[in-house]
């Protein structure tokens, strides 16, 4: 049997040879003077011969009996009969039965190499605290607002001497039933329109861009009809969108299959999570209550200083409000997604919803400001591209805007939540990363066109033009004076619910374009964006991407 250490150094192998060497011929020196002083010592030697043999024997049995014990993890290399057993020994048993070997002499000191920091899928700081600060210290001024006019608006009702009594006795007798019938007929059509989309995908991109088409035209015909200058400027408005609806329907049918295949192969992971959709219950009721006691405020203001100025505070608050609400069932969604295709996990969405609400709220906080802003000035830029050439002025602001536009796509974009809800970054340090993985993979052209933002936009249009319809017309059968007014509120609750629903389709998409282009080569995702990308590089495929500053304009 034959005990062989790995690692060992040469040169100390060979000083124990050496001192061997030199024990052995020190005991033949002793062995020879002890024959010439005390004679013949036979006996002797053969009582120690048979005593060292058996001391060997121990010995190795010994070390036999250790080398059976060692852990796996043991790189000695023990060689029985030509037979060869891999082990590797810890740190404490090579270093209690190994000799420790000398340092090398002249051996150069290496550099460790710094390692790539790992993006950890579970991070625990809170982001952008900044914009989670600003937001709270908002949302406790918006709440103490609220309650204040409340209480302003119960004081106006009981004082009996106030000229302003019969006026709120008025608003809450026509305005309140009808807005609050708005909120419950816009959480309806919210989940609606989300089934639908999930059940009937093909179906359901087209009927939403010409539905959006018709309603919000009748919307505006019906406010036209009732010939009062409010009504007719509001009805004007919905006319002019409804015609643009139209064109933009028409301009994007080429690129409806592409959306239809990516939504439906998106939707898929859904049905692996059945409690998906409990954080949009959970924000449309806190919508519907909040809402609630919004309008009572709104009542309360008329009867406060400057009327006009605190609906439009409470207005904007109701919209960072509910916006924040959509992203918080972005960042849910897009978590439990995300880490599905990553990491083949199933996570639990309560805690990915409780996620959403402490440690990602600051990043959507500062989303809900920039986001729509963002949205808004992209379809600017596409107008003021079309304009280009004809006149030196617009040629000029085009492309100054344009430049405007693809920094601000850089530092601030929708797809960035992806990346917050998975990896915990803020909203401008993911929005770089995902728009460099975009550039990376060469995915622009698609990003750039993609229809599910604007679907989803248009289903809270039209889910809002619904109750403008509904509400416009009770409103004029009861009290017609407050339908103008009445239909600009059922428009704005009908979008703002509906978008806090089909944040869950968003999410999805959202998804599958990021994590595709974190990992294309994953087994969860088919060709549809390869083949995609390969007919826009031949040049067989059309896409109307966001217009961007040419080369020769950023040089």
């Amino acid at each position: 049997m034959q005990v062989v250490v790995e690692g060992e150094n040469k040169e100390g192998r060979k000083e124990d040879g050496k001192e061997r060497v030199d024990e052995v011929v020190e005991q033949e020196k002793e062995g020879e003077k002890l024959d010439l002083e005390k004679g013949p010592v036979g006996a002797v030697v053969v009582e120690d011969s048979k005593g060292l043999e058996r001391f060997e024997d121990e010995r190795d049995h010994f070390h036999v009996s250790m080398l059976q014990r060692l852990n796996p993890t043991n790189p000695l290399r023990i060689v029985i009969n030509g037979g060869t057993r891999v082990a590797t020994p810890s740190p404490s048993q090579s270093s209690r039965f190994q000799p420790t070997p000398p340092p090398p002499r002249s051996q150069p000191r290496s550099t460790p190499t710094p390692q790539p920091s790992v993006t950890t899928l579970n991070s625990r700081r809170f982001t952008n605290k900044l914009a989670l600060l600003l937001y709270l210290v908002h949302k406790v001024a918006a709440i103490a607002l609220v309650c204040f006019l409340i209480f302003k608006g119960i004081q106006g009702l009981i004082d009996g001497s106030n000229p302003a009594k019969r006026k709120e006795e008025r608003v809450l007798k026509y305005l309140l039933p009808q807005v609050e019938a708005a909120s419950l007929l816009s959480i309806t059509l919210a989940f609606a329109w989300q089934k639908a989309l999930r059940e009937w995908p093909q179906i359901m991109v087209y009927f939403i861009l010409w539905c959006t088409f018709f309603m919000s035209l009748s919307a505006g015909i019906l406010l036209i009809c009732f010939q009062k200058p409010a009504t007719d400027g509001v009805g004007v408005c919905f006319i002019a969108f409804a015609i643009g609806n139209g064109l933009y329907a028409c301009w994007v049918s080429q690129r409806v299959g592409f959306c239809y295949k990516v939504l439906l192969k998106s939707l898929e992971p859904v049905d692996k999570f059945r409690d998906l959709n409990q954080p949009a219950y959970w924000m449309l009721g806190a919508g519907f209550l909040w809402m609630s006691l919004w309008i009572l405020a709104v009542v309360g203001a008329l009867n406060f200083y400057y009327p006009a100025l605190v609906i439009i505070a409470l207005l904007l608050s109701l919209c960072w409000t509910t916006e924040v609400m959509r992203n918080v069932v972005n960042l849910t969604v897009s978590r439990v997604i995300a880490l599905y295709y990553l990491r083949g996990m199933q996570s639990d969405t309560q805690f990915c919803f409780q996620r959403a609400l402490t440690r990602n709220l600051g990043s959507a906080c500062l989303g809900s400001l920039f986001v729509p802003a963002i949205e808004a000035m992209r379809i600017i830029a596409r107008g003021l591209n079309l304009l280009e050439g004809e006149d030196e002025f617009m040629f000029s602001c085009a492309h100054c805007c344009l430049n405007v536009m693809q920094s601000i796509f850089r530092y601030g974009n929708g797809w960035a939540y992806v990346q917050i809800a998975a990896y915990g970054k803020g909203f401008v340090r993911a929005s770089q990363d995902t728009w460099a993985l975009f550039e990376r993979e060469e995915m622009e052209p698609i990003v750039d066109s993609d229809m599910m933002s604007a679907i989803c936009f248009l289903t809270g249009v039209c889910s809002g033009s619904i109750c403008v319809i509904v509400v416009a017309a009770w409103t004029a059968k009861v009290h017609q004076p407050f339908t103008a007014t009445i239909s600009l509120l059922a428009f704005f609750i009908g979008y703002l619910m509906t978008r806090i629903a089909m944040a869950l389709p968003h999410a999805c998409v959202s998804c599958y374009y990021v994590c595709y282009a974190e990992n294309p080569e994953n087994r969860l995702f088919d060709k549809t964006i390869k083949e995609r990308l390969e007919l826009i590089k031949a040049g067989r495929d059309v896409v109307v991407p966001t217009p961007r500053v040419p080369r020769r304009f950023t040089r």
